[in-house]
């Protein structure tokens, strides 16, 4: 039987606030996947009652005990206890629970074939108090799954955008980028667009890391000297790929239609065009890795957790597009 697992994430956002409003209503049943969250049933005892909602939870000891969505009730697996219950501020004794929550999400739909991991958003900064080394969730699955290269990818109706660097500082970027980063990325995308989303031939924009893609050099010779060679390599093995694409021009609506992807060289290039376009409606995809993982495209938004202002349309999207890629 197929099925979802969802990890929350951090506990004083909106993680849990989504999946407790999204079980209240009536697309819950309608989603025809049975979904497993993962985390401490008081916490969403707790959230529920400051969201008014009225929840009934099953826990289960394992996967195999899961049965279809039944309105108001939420299916949960705990793996340890919420230290603090309480949203819109974040607590340190939550980073551990966290991580906890997320290993054995990963770990299970690892085990369990037929099975997708949908993501809430977590804190990086509460995480990386305990873990300095900690960047995000596409880092952190890569760890987990042992994959040797993976694929942050963000997608819409309207766009889809893949990321050569993802959250390291701007400062880093252009030092990061080399001709085996591209090459490697973008067989990721390549493989990934026509395996999971069945784009026979996907056209690829690669975008320049400087303004104007360099101008040949005279601003900035990331272009010269990686991007374009990596391109070329590209070619030869019949991927359909542009040369470097300036990032002020790429998104014109001529581009749009004749694109299945875009690579941006760094996290802000390419996420600001896709979340004004595409806001609440898109998701987070993790290409590269053995499992299916797709995510809400927002933050834990500590403002609005523990009241009725949280949307779950990422959330539905998230887990509707796991269940086609299954």
């Amino acid at each position: 039987m197929k099925k979802i697992i969802y990890s929350p994430g951090e506990p004083s956002g909106i993680g849990p606030d989504l999946i407790i409003k999204l079980s209240s209503s009536n697309l819950w049943e309608d989603l025809k996947i049975p979904i497993v969250s993962i985390g401490d049933p008081k916490l969403f005892l707790d959230r529920a009652a400051l969201l008014e909602k009225k929840i009934k939870i099953i826990e289960l000891e394992s996967l195999n005990q899961v049965s279809k969505n039944s309105k108001g009730l939420i299916q949960i697996i705990k793996v340890t206890k919420c230290s603090n219950t309480k949203p819109g501020k974040l607590y340190k004794s939550n980073a551990q629970y966290v991580l906890n929550n997320l290993t054995y999400s990963i770990e299970q739909t690892m085990q369990n074939e037929g099975t997708a991991l949908v993501t809430g958003p977590l804190s990086k900064e509460n995480i990386i108090s305990i873990d300095k080394l900690f960047t995000g969730h596409t880092e952190y699955i890569k760890k987990i799954t042992k994959s040797k290269d993976v694929l942050m990818m963000l997608a819409s109706d309207q766009l889809r955008v893949a990321l050569a660097t993802t959250h390291i500082p701007l400062k880093n970027v252009s030092r990061t980028i080399s001709k085996k980063l591209i090459i490697n990325k973008v067989k990721i995308l390549n493989e990934d667009l026509k395996n999971k989303f069945n784009i026979k031939k996907p056209n690829i924009k690669v975008l320049g890391l400087n303004p104007h893609a360099g101008e040949n050099g005279k601003i900035g010779k990331e272009e010269q000297d990686h991007i374009k060679p990596a391109i070329r390599e590209l070619r030869k093995k019949k991927i359909n790929v542009s040369m470097p694409i300036s990032a002020d021009t790429a998104f014109s609506r001529k581009s749009l239609k004749e694109a299945d992807a875009y690579l941006g060289m760094y996290h802000d290039q390419v996420l600001p065009v896709l979340k004004t376009l595409s806001f609440g409606n898109s998701i987070n995809i993790t290409l590269g890795i053995p499992i299916i993982r797709t995510s809400v495209d927002h933050g834990i938004a500590l403002d609005i957790a523990g009241t009725n202002k949280s949307d779950p349309s990422s959330l539905i999207l998230a887990v509707k597009t796991a269940k086609k890629l299954i």
